[in-house]
């Protein structure tokens, strides 16, 4: 169980030195009891309860990295099971599936895509997280190698072997880059624990239920591998669901550390249809799985599932934002419009997409507001017409627009007049409180 911040205070000097950063040494152990800090920070904790603390402190879920240092992924460190008591601190990463026995060219093909397809969205990109290189044909272990050391080149690698053998060859070539290996099971647990051991990987277990999972992990560990990840086998889409619910729900609610691992699920393997296949891994993600692995990349699929994931992980307490600054739409230029808004994404993404539709150039003015909405921001003081003259004056906007005519948000009108009064220069425009509005609004310009 999770120490609280007074048990962590008592291995603490509480001297309250302020060489961890903290003003105190009771903030400190608050901030490592919410794992926001580290143990580490403190310099006179001994490195004996340092280790105590830190097997103490460690979330339900295991933090498993694999990947090369600049490529590094990580999964699991969960503690929580729903997002509102927390955040959940690491996305389930997407994966594309490539087999050994697939014509060369086909494989190629999907490592394009997934190098290619990446979308940016509230100034984070997204994209596909790693390949899982699947050995198809365990007769044939130089396809297989030969994949892998492709793959290895590109991104961060998962190798799906039932062959120790095979797992070797390929580790031989590639163990630099830290691939994760599996996936063991109750036949070749030794084998695979001891090549987890000797190259320093995360190890998969095939987790077919939970009696399998718990009975492998309690091996492994018993072997010396402590990085481990449930690879779920079910062949329908209602027993992957479940399962990964109960491994979580034990994990965190119980306490089952045989059960405190990420899981890796496999909605490639519930339809051939691409559609559902998206479906499927939505509804994985978000009870819970840690990685999923796709058939194949397409735009029109992968856009809305790296959309849900980010949204589903969005820290709660942090709304998603776009940086404050003045954002040029279409071939905007210094007669252009100038439009104000507040910095919450979802504000961003609909008035600069209705100003697209208008086809009028315009510059679109991004105020920082916390992430809070227009009317939210000004009730909270953040959108007042002091705090938005002070911004105009400290932009470069002056340098960008030759006018001086701003336009504000129609909810915001009340501030029109002291804004005018904040900013004598310029002639303050009240816009449309709808954004839907705005094409038809923006269209008269220069004349509103």
């Amino acid at each position: 169980m999770a120490l609280t911040g007074i048990e962590i205070f008592k291995y603490l000097p509480k001297s309250n030195c302020t060489e961890c950063g903290i003003a105190t040494c009771l903030a400190f152990a608050m901030n490592v009891a919410a794992g926001k800090m580290s143990m580490a920070a403190c310099p006179y904790v001994s490195e004996q309860v340092k280790e105590q603390l830190a097997e103490a402190t460690a979330p339900p879920v295991r933090l498993i990295t694999f990947g090369a240092e600049q490529q590094a992924l990580k999964m699991g460190n969960e503690s929580v099971l729903f997002r509102h008591e927390k955040r959940f601190e690491n996305q389930a990463a997407v994966g594309l599936l490539l087999s050994s026995t697939d014509e060369p060219s086909i494989n190629e093909n999907k490592i394009k895509s997934y190098v290619h397809l990446q979308y940016e969205r509230v100034g984070n990109c997204l994209k596909a997280d790693f390949l899982y290189v699947e050995d198809s044909d365990e007769t044939n272990p130089q396809a297989f190698t030969g994949l892998a050391q492709k793959a290895a080149d590109m991104a961060p690698v998962m190798l799906c072997t039932g062959s120790p053998a095979n797992a070797r060859q390929a580790l031989q070539l590639i163990s630099h880059k830290k691939p994760l290996i599996g996936a063991a099971d109750l036949k070749n647990i030794e084998e695979f624990a001891a090549l987890a051991k000797e190259y320093a990987c995360p190890l998969a277990l095939v987790a077919l239920d939970l009696q399998q999972a718990e009975q492998l992990s309690r091996r492994a560990q018993a072997l010396g591998v402590k990085d481990l990840l449930f690879s779920i086998g079910a062949s329908k889409i209602s027993q992957a669901l479940k399962m990964a619910m109960e491994i979580r729900y034990q994990a965190i609610a119980d306490k089952n550390k045989d059960l405190g691992f990420p899981t890796i699920l496999y909605p490639c393997a519930f339809s051939d249809s691409l559609a559902e296949e998206s479906l499927y891994a939505t509804v994985l993600m978000a009870k819970y799985a840690s990685a999923l692995v796709l058939s194949r990349l397409e735009g029109e699929t992968l856009y809305p599932l790296l959309t849900a994931r980010q949204n589903i992980y969005a820290d709660p307490q942090r709304p998603l934002t776009m940086p404050s600054g003045v954002y040029a739409i279409g071939n905007a230029d210094e007669n252009s419009p100038l439009v104000l808004s507040c910095n919450f994404s979802l504000t961003y993404f609909i008035v600069s997409g209705e100003i697209d539709n208008s086809a009028v150039p315009a510059h679109f003015i991004i105020k920082d507001t916390e992430g809070l909405s227009v009317l939210t921001a000004w009730a909270a003081g953040k959108f007042s017409a002091e705090s938005i003259a002070a911004f105009i004056k400290k932009s470069n906007i002056e340098q960008i627009v030759k006018h001086r005519r701003l336009i504000i948000p129609g909810y915001i009108s009340i501030e029109s007049g002291a804004l005018e009064e904040e900013l004598p220069q310029w002639q303050i425009i009240v816009g449309p409180q709808n954004a839907a509005e705005l094409p038809t609004f923006l269209k008269k310009w220069p004349h509103i």
